[in-house]
């Protein structure tokens, strides 16, 4: 088995402990009478820690490896998925969400940076795309097999085959430790320049400083929020419509199967095209999406521009971990990815409060179009760089 198919299954099965844990969670804890707030106070602690410490868990990587740190992590989710399997109650669930998600999130940093060090300029893209693959799949498996498991059996047997998947996890990360056939020994490609910048005092905001890191990192941001955004408001936006729960499940899942298709195709996407020729597609396009969303009331209309929408954000995170691998300073590969990580869970925190509010004040059709003129603020970045590549 290869090193990036041994990191690909590893990422899965953590992926999959994490989205079916998540929605667990949120299921259990209405179960036992839990308020809106107590739900969604959990649901963050999935993204608050991950959030408060995605640059540090990337400059430990950069500094000590990957192998130790995955194994931790991977057994940090599998104790806080069978902590709730054994103890019921509330109380439990706080400390289980801190675990997963914080684990989930040093495996995430530890897997993107890892397969950026061990790929070629010619196939990073591609490689980062069957990542991406590997977490679409597993974000569609954990919520379906927690529903699954949560209406034929008990909130404690969907934790508990979540500690399992986080177990093959865990069971992945110490045969990848392996010196002989393992992904460890091709983190001494990055050794040399990681112990050179641990001997310096380094600050985040360095990451920051070159216009080439700020450009790649306010793209990936509004990408990302379309995304968020996305998942978060379409079902208040489809019941406001009067749609049933199972249309909306469908134009989710319809943008979820658009973004596993798109990543399906851009291996060969991107033997053809760079990376900034296809974000320079995506951000028109996904501006395009948010600004028909709102007049789109139709179920079958609303899918098509969600599948439109989920090509474009699919597309994205790909060539963003490729650039970010070009241009992050030697030795803090994993501390840029780290940073992405924490932009990321940022938004998942903020979005919905800011956005929630003011889709009560203004409505829905304000959410959209704001959103989508945000996107649209970030198209001449991207043009202007592809342009420029193709001149270099």
């Amino acid at each position: 088995m290869s090193p990036i198919l041994k990191l690909i299954l590893l990422s899965l099965t953590a992926h999959m402990a994490l989205s079916g844990a998540r929605i667990t969670t949120s299921l259990y804890a209405l179960s036992l009478q839990a308020s809106e707030f107590t739900v969604g106070s959990m649901i963050a602690l999935f993204s608050l820690f991950p959030m408060l410490f995605a640059v540090p868990a990337g400059r430990m990587l950069d500094r000590s490896g990957i192998a130790r740190p995955l194994m931790a992590s991977a057994l940090a989710i599998v104790v806080g998925c069978a902590l709730p399997a054994m103890i019921g109650g509330l109380a439990i669930l706080y400390l289980a969400t801190l675990l997963v998600g914080t684990g989930f999130m040093v495996i995430q940093v530890a897997a993107q940076h890892t397969v950026g060090v061990i790929s070629s300029n010619e196939d990073r893209a591609s490689n980062y795309s069957w990542l991406a693959l590997g977490f679409s799949v597993s974000g569609f498996c954990g919520p379906v097999l927690a529903g699954f498991l949560i209406d034929h059996a008990s909130y404690r047997t969907s934790f508990a085959a979540f500690a399992v998947s986080a177990t093959a996890a865990l069971v992945l990360g110490v045969i990848g430790s392996r010196p002989a056939g393992g992904f460890g020994g091709h983190e001494g490609k990055a050794a040399a320049p990681a112990r050179q910048a641990a001997t310096a005092r380094n600050s985040m905001l360095d990451l920051i400083a070159g216009r080439e890191m700020r450009r790649i990192y306010i793209v990936g941001t509004l990408l990302s929020s379309a995304w968020d955004l996305f998942t978060f408001i379409l079902p208040i936006h489809g019941t406001r419509l009067g749609f049933s729960a199972s249309t909306i499940g469908m134009i989710l899942g319809c943008f979820s199967a658009a973004t596993f298709a798109v990543r399906l195709a851009m291996p060969r996407i991107s033997r053809r095209h760079g990376e900034w020729q296809v974000l320079s597609v995506a951000l028109p396009l996904a501006a395009f999406c948010y600004a028909l969303i709102p007049v789109m009331e139709q179920p079958l209309s609303l899918t098509a521009v969600a599948a439109l929408l989920g090509i474009a954000v699919g597309s994205s995170q790909p060539n963003m971990l490729a650039l970010l691998h070009q241009h992050a300073p030697a030795g803090r590969a994993a501390e840029a990815v780290g940073m992405r990580v924490m932009i990321g869970n940022a938004c998942q925190v903020l979005l919905p409060l800011a956005f929630g509010g003011a889709g009560a004040a203004l409505g829905m059709k304000a959410v959209f179009w704001s959103m989508g003129m945000l996107i649209g603020a970030g198209i001449p970045l991207a043009v202007r760089r592809d342009e420029a590549g193709l001149h270099d």
